[in-house]
């Protein structure tokens, strides 16, 4: 295990806004304790749109949420000067410290075995002869640890993309499409945006409506999968107009409808469990055999940590950031913990900087909450904002924001 014994207290201090003593105070603590282990095999925020809303370019410095990694090393196809990544999971810290070492140790074909298809029993021995041997120590006993009898690197011989609380989650809305008479190969393998539609029509929107779905959806504990906190699922709710059903069925809809189906590898892990075979935008960037030169090259400039954003940016220099990925990680926060962040992002923004993020809800979260003194510093671009969320292929997030350090 990673060692840094403020974890428990910053996941705490992240997520617990209630009493223990409460129902949603529980539901907090359970959600906090997920995050102890490997929530996100695979990021679920859409990278090209990240570096075309930041306009990333050679030799800017980037910080970020790392999450399953996938985006941290995406980022370096725009040869950024370093990128820090940051996660209150030690899973997600020891996952992106084996793609950093990886990268910069595997034959490009070995690459996207391990990360792309994840299902090799070959992999293993990969990471015993050319990865454990670089790997810092404490992501090594991550993966040399056991878990349910066997090591954690064996994930990567069963299918890695089907664990953890994400890929358990999908598993298990896989089980329930079943029992509803849905399969969806038919949906992988449309060859336009009509069939796509006419599929979710009349095979995907009636396993929505049905009891088991519907029973789920009022649940809170049953969006914990998808990494949706208490305070977030309120406000999917809201923008339900009370219930989260309707977000829901919008957000599958996106996805299943609004990208040729063969260019989203988000609907592909959602629909199929894996990746499409090899084509424009079947794969997350960094998995892109044209770019594996630029991942390998710039992997040594990638740092990945086991702190908390608002911790870890109060050590840096000021002026020395130019871009940060907060993904949704402000929906989780107070008013308190809001301003604090922002503080230090002020303080660490270079001129230009940019900062972008995602809402489970379709609003801005910032205005009424920031502080003026610190809002008044930074412009808000809502039409990057609004193409940004167009384009988004994850398709489940209601909002996608933009803002412009003025100085």
């Amino acid at each position: 295990m990673i060692h840094t014994p403020d974890i428990p207290r910053q996941l705490g201090a992240a997520v617990h806004q209630n009493s223990a003593l409460n129902r949603t105070g529980l539901l907090e603590r359970l959600f906090s304790r997920l995050f102890h282990g490997l929530v996100y095999p695979q990021i679920w925020e859409d990278p090209v749109v990240d570096m075309a809303a930041l306009n990333l370019r050679p030799g800017e410095h980037l910080f970020c949420i790392a999450s399953g990694g996938c985006n941290a090393m995406s980022y370096l196809t725009a040869r950024p000067g370093s990128v820090t990544a940051v996660d209150l999971s030690p899973a997600h810290v020891a996952l992106g410290r084996l793609k950093v070492t990886a990268a910069q140790h595997l034959t490009q074909a070995d690459f996207l075995a391990f990360f792309g298809g994840a299902d090799s029993a070959a992999n293993v021995g990969v990471y015993d002869l050319l990865i454990a041997p670089h790997l810092d120590a404490d992501s090594r006993a991550y993966w040399e640890g056991r878990s349910m009898g066997r090591r954690r690197i064996t994930l990567f011989a069963r299918g890695f993309h089907r664990f953890g609380l994400l890929g358990r989650f999908i598993g298990t809305l896989h089980v329930v499409s079943r029992l509803g008479g849905l399969t969806y190969a038919p949906l992988l393998n449309a060859q336009s945006l009509d069939e796509q539609k006419q599929f979710y029509e009349d095979r995907i929107l009636p396993v929505l409506d049905s009891r088991p779905v519907r029973w789920m959806a009022r649940r809170r504990a049953s969006l914990f999968g998808l990494g949706i906190p208490p305070a977030q699922y309120d406000k999917l709710a809201a923008d339900g107009g009370g219930a989260v059903l309707p977000v829901l069925k919008e957000r599958v809809r996106k996805l299943a409808c609004d990208f040729p189906i063969a260019e989203n590898y988000f609907a592909w892990q959602a629909f199929g469990r894996k990746y499409a075979p090899i084509g424009p935008g079947s794969l997350p960037p960094y998995l892109e055999p044209q770019n594996f030169a630029a991942i390998r090259a710039g992997a040594a400039n990638v740092a990945v940590l086991n702190r908390s954003m608002t911790d870890l940016l109060g050590e840096r220099n000021a002026g020395s950031l130019d871009a940060y990925v907060l993904l949704d990680a402000q929906d989780w926060m107070n008013d308190a913990q809001l301003n604090a962040l922002w503080q230090q992002i002020s303080r660490t923004a270079r001129p230009g900087a940019r900062v972008i993020f995602r809402t489970g809800g379709a609003d801005d979260i910032l205005p009424g909450r920031l502080s003026p003194a610190l809002l008044d510093r930074w412009a808000y671009d809502a039409k990057a904002s609004q193409t940004g969320f167009v384009n988004d292929r994850s398709a489940i997030y209601g909002g996608f924001h933009l803002y412009r350090f003025q100085g």
